[in-house]
């Protein structure tokens, strides 16, 4: 069963992570030929604070 573990930084819409989770469902298909139900998708979201870019924070960034 491929697992798919996505992290991010926090702020995205819940439509776009319903999106996110669906390409990314469709591509695991496609790439591995895995069916539909057996693919899983997990999306941690990492505050802005936490999450670092070039030395600096996404909240710094303002990201």
């Amino acid at each position: 069963m491929p697992t798919v573990h996505v992290y991010m930084m926090s702020g995205r819409t819940q439509p776009q992570k319903e999106t996110l989770i669906r390409e990314v469902t469709n591509a695991v298909m496609t790439s591995v030929d895995a069916p539909e139900k057996n693919v899983r998708v997990i999306i941690s979201e990492i505050p802005k604070g936490d999450y670092g870019i070039g030395g600096t924070t996404g909240e710094k960034l303002g990201r």
